[in-house]
């Protein structure tokens, strides 16, 4: 059972980040966008059971829960702290939780046969993808076609604002600069 080790705030008024000592995933990160999506794994599921939660999103030590408008983050924390604390925890087989997620994410790239795709994953791994973590978030590239680059961001960053905005743009102009001038991002 992993302890929350801390509970950050994230640019997303409607999200916070549960820092925990121990890892409830190897790597690999699990978004929920509803109850129904998290049926099938038991964490997802208690936190949403909660009530007041719009999406959960966890990977390594690391737990982002948004909730509701109308619900206040002093009625909801104490309940979202039992079903996180009675989560089970995995072992990291590397001893290095945020150096695993970024494997994971390349991992993915790398099943794919276009360079390019391969390319822009590398770049958002070490440029873009730890800044999102550490605001509780994630993104993920879910196709290139026809010059059209399709990414998902996840966690906070699934309904915050300024990824909708400025870091969709800054993603991008970093992208059109250093791999290829003619791709155009969009988030889906």
């Amino acid at each position: 059972m992993p302890k929350i080790a801390d509970i950050q705030e994230t640019p997303n008024p409607n999200a916070v980040k549960f820092i925990l000592k121990e890892p409830v995933s190897h790597g690999t990160s699990h978004s929920f966008k509803n109850l129904e999506s998290a049926m099938d794994n038991p964490l997802a599921k208690a936190i949403f059971d909660v009530g007041d939660v719009v999406s959960v999103f966890y990977m390594d030590k690391m737990i982002t829960v948004e909730k509701t408008d109308e619900a206040e983050w002093d009625e909801i924390l104490p309940a979202l702290a039992v079903p996180i604390r009675e989560a089970e925890s995995v072992r990291s087989t590397n001893g290095n939780g945020s150096a695993a997620a970024i494997g994971g994410a390349i991992a993915a790239a790398a099943g794919t046969d276009d360079p390019l795709v391969r390319e822009i994953d590398a770049l958002l791994d070490e440029r873009i993808r730890p800044y999102l973590a550490s605001d509780g978030g994630w993104l993920e590239i879910i196709g290139l076609e026809n010059k059209t680059l399709q990414i998902r961001y996840q966690g906070a960053c699934g309904s915050c604002p300024s990824s909708l905005t400025g870091t969709l743009m800054a993603i991008e102009n970093m992208i059109k600069d250093e791999i290829d001038p003619d791709i155009e991002v969009i988030a889906i």
